[in-house]
This record gives structure tokens, sequence and C-alpha cells, in this order.
């Protein structure tokens, strides 16, 4: 899934210190799931937000809404008879949620008040960590189920780099060395000789080095 974070408050409120009538516009998808970007985030921020104007005697209307997604039109489209009733709308999608409601709604003033961090998975409970690299041609299949490419601070597909040590990545020991991790599996696994395998350097124009991308499928397109 895709995992966010809330800006911090005192970005948001500077953001939309000039207006006076503000919709905090949730999603049910991935922000929800990680806890912050869901019905219950848009009711907090909402809450949050008048508790500040009335700390410095602003006059504001702040509501909240939620939709099934943002990253699709159909339900970026419910809110078209509210949309003009705000002077801003706060997204609490990922990055994708505000860029479709500006698109949709060229007129309306949209904010982010997430940072969208990465693509990836719950490890603990109120823990996220990140697993792919959206490279746009998977390989982990050669690496144990491993993503070398997201887990890796250089990306290395041909091995560990001198820096790693005891299990940890040059960086922070807080990191751990994904090849240490895949090394070990393999070797668990006795498929180890498959790393000394043969392959040519890895096509980075499936990734976003290619520019931005899309994908077409012909069977669905109406």
């Amino acid at each position: 899934m895709i995992v966010a974070e809330q800006k911090p408050i005192k970005e948001i409120l500077e953001m939309v210190k000039d207006y006076n009538k503000i919709l905090v516009l949730g999603c049910k998808g991935c922000v929800t799931v990680c806890n912050v970007g869901g019905s219950k985030e848009a009711a907090i921020l909402a809450s949050t937000l008048k508790i500040a104007a009335r700390k410095t005697n602003k006059k504001i209307e702040v509501e909240e809404h939620t939709l099934e997604r943002q990253c699709d039109p159909e339900y970026v489209d419910e809110v078209k008879d509210m949309i003009d009733d705000y002077d801003a709308i706060i997204s609490i999608a990922c990055g994708v949620g505000p860029q479709f409601l500006s698109e949709r709604y060229p007129s309306a003033r949209i904010f982010p008040g997430v940072n969208t961090k990465f693509m990836g998975g719950a490890v603990e409970h109120g823990m996220w960590s990140e697993r792919c690299a959206g490279c746009g041609t998977c390989v982990v299949h050669h690496f144990g189920g491993l993503c070398p490419i997201a887990r890796c601070s250089k990306s290395l597909l041909n091995g560990p780099c001198g820096g790693s040590s005891d299990g940890k990545c040059e960086i922070s020991q807080d990191v751990d060395c994904i090849w240490d991790i895949i090394v070990r599996k393999m070797t668990e696994l006795g498929r180890l000789e498959e790393l000394l395998e043969f392959m040519p350097p890895k096509s980075w124009i499936t990734a976003r080095d290619g520019g931005p991308r899309r994908l077409i499928r012909e069977e669905l397109v109406i």
C-alpha cells in the first residue's frame, strides 16, 4: 500500500491561513489503513483547525468528508456539488488525491494534508516499512522474494557494497543490509549459487527514469 504521514499542523495552518471556509477531504484507501487520512483523521484535523482558529479569534468554517477513493474519477465526482462551497480543500489522501481533485476541479484551491512516503506494509502495529520502489519490472524471485532495489540504500543488484557491517547498512545501524538478509535466506534455501548466475544490466526505462508512467488495459477501456 501507499504509506503517508500527516504534514505538521503548523504547515497546514500556514497553507490555509487566508481561507475561512475549509473542507477536509479524507480517503478510505491506503491512507485509512495507515491511520493518516481516513474519516477519523479527517474529523481530528477539522477539529484541530477549529481549535487553532479559536485561539486567534479567527472565524472559520471547517467541515469534513471522506471519499471511497481519491484516485478514481467516479469517486472524485461525488463532491462536485459541494466543492464550490469552500475556499480551500485539504486532501489527506496520498499525493494522487490532490492532483485528481485539481484536475477535476481546476478553479478549486486544493492543498495536500499529508506527505506520501513510500510503498510498503505494516511490520508492527504502528510501524510501516518500504518494500517496493515501483521499478516496473519486478525481480524479487531472483533474490529469495526480497527486493534489493527498494531495500538497499544504493539499489544494488549485484551484492552488498563494501560499507555494510554485521548485517547493517553503512547509512545507519538502524537499517538492515538487505543483501545480508538475501544471502542468509538463499543459503538456508540451498539456492545461494543462483546469485552467481549472470544477469544483464537492469533496464530502468520501466521505472521513473523513463518519464511519467501510465498503464493501459485495452480490454477495460470503454
